[in-house]
């Protein structure tokens, strides 16, 4: 396969005369709609996809339990795990139900395509927002911990999970190595049991770097401890923050050379962004707030608005302006030329795979895209 950028004047019948590429393919894979109006700058996937073929990484994607079961059946057959998003804990240990959601439709479905379901564990209380003091209580008491992880078994035995991942977020710096001995506990109650732990991590590029979500990770000691991790290696560009790539490519190779000094290439999953944000303008910390938009979307506003996409070549990410009702707009997003980056730098390091933030939404060529890079002829 390969990607064609659009030039001015471009139809799709004409792509596809020159690239020999049958029309209604490059409709389907690229998720055009009737007329099929193209934008100037837009990266379309060209060629045929590789079928018949084995995945060759492991590829896990977070999803909520109201995710489209369409969405999901489309998703699956590409995924090795999926993580369902989220369970939480009360300060004793206790498990709350999740919070968005029946989830046992969710693992049957995995279980039907032959990929794993996996519990997703996040310190939410009842108001499901990540709060740093239930943390604080159960990784520093024997008795709360011990109950968390009797009861995360139970449920995982009942529901049929296949693995539990410790997303918690904002430890306090001085709870760093209770949580590492906590997740080393989680990981070795799992194993004996015959499941296994994962620990996603905040996107750090030193050990000594500040910040409530850096403090309170240590990645070698979490790398040793957990089955693998995750890399969160998404949100530079974030809802309140100010217009940037979502995952900058310069940013995210620094994050994974850090992590290879801390824990092995075979362990590491690369966090991958399946969404873009759209940032009104100008700019004003504290009151701009970015609306999340799929990539499918994107490109669809581009053509609405008669914007060209452009590509930051630091970045290797494409974004475009335009302007609606006197406001001017700022939008950031994934193609496949961003992506095609991400991938390569799974290769190059020898990763264990990568992870998507979210499946929530359908990009096929994405996923095309990495079948075609990823997967093995049988």
């Amino acid at each position: 396969m390969e990607i064609y950028v659009v030039k001015p004047g471009d139809t799709v019948d004409s792509i596809a005369a020159y690239t020999g590429v049958d029309v209604q393919k490059i409709i389907y894979d690229n998720q055009l709609i009737f007329p099929y109006e193209l934008a100037v700058g837009q990266a379309l996937l060209i060629g045929n996809d590789m079928r018949n073929a084995t995945r060759a990484i492991a590829v896990g994607g977070y999803a909520y339990p109201f995710i489209s079961e369409w969405v999901l059946r489309q998703t699956l057959p590409y995924l090795s795990e999926l993580s369902v998003f989220s369970y939480g804990f009360t300060a004793e240990g206790e498990l709350l139900a999740p919070f968005f959601g029946d989830d046992q439709w969710m693992i049957q479905a995995a279980l039907e395509f032959g990929t794993q379901p996996i519990l997703t564990l996040t310190p939410f209380g009842n108001d499901g927002n990540f709060n740093n003091r239930l943390i604080n209580s159960v990784v520093n008491n024997t008795a709360y911990s011990t109950r968390l992880i009797r009861n995360l078994l139970e449920l995982m035995g009942e529901k049929g999970y296949q693995g539990v991942d410790i997303d918690f977020e904002f430890i306090l710096p001085q709870d760093r190595d209770a949580f590492t001995l906590f997740v080393r506990r989680v990981a070795e109650e799992m194993r004996y049991h015959g499941y296994h732990t994962s620990v996603a991590l905040a996107p750090k590029t030193s050990s000594d770097q500040q910040g409530l979500l850096y403090e309170g990770k240590d990645y070698r000691a979490l790398g040793e401890a957990a089955d693998h991790v995750l890399l969160m290696t998404y949100e530079w560009g974030y809802t309140y923050g100010p217009p940037m790539a979502v995952a900058p490519i310069n940013q995210v190779r620094r994050v994974v050379e850090y992590a290879l000094t801390q824990i092995p290439a075979e362990k590491i999953d690369l966090g991958v962004p399946n969404y873009g944000y759209d940032w009104p303008l100008p700019f004003e910390r504290g009151i701009t707030q970015a609306t999340t938009i799929n990539n499918v979307q994107a490109v669809r506003i581009a053509v609405e608005y008669g914007s060209e996409i452009r590509f930051d070549e630091v970045a290797e990410s494409p974004y475009f302006t335009y302007e609606s009702e006197g406001v001017e707009h700022e939008v950031w997003f994934e193609d496949v030329r961003s992506l095609l980056s991400k991938f390569e730098l799974v290769k190059e390091y020898g990763l264990r795979g990568c992870t998507y933030w979210t499946i929530m939404q359908w990009f096929r060529a994405n996923w095309l895209l990495l079948r075609n890079l990823f997967y093995v002829r049988k």
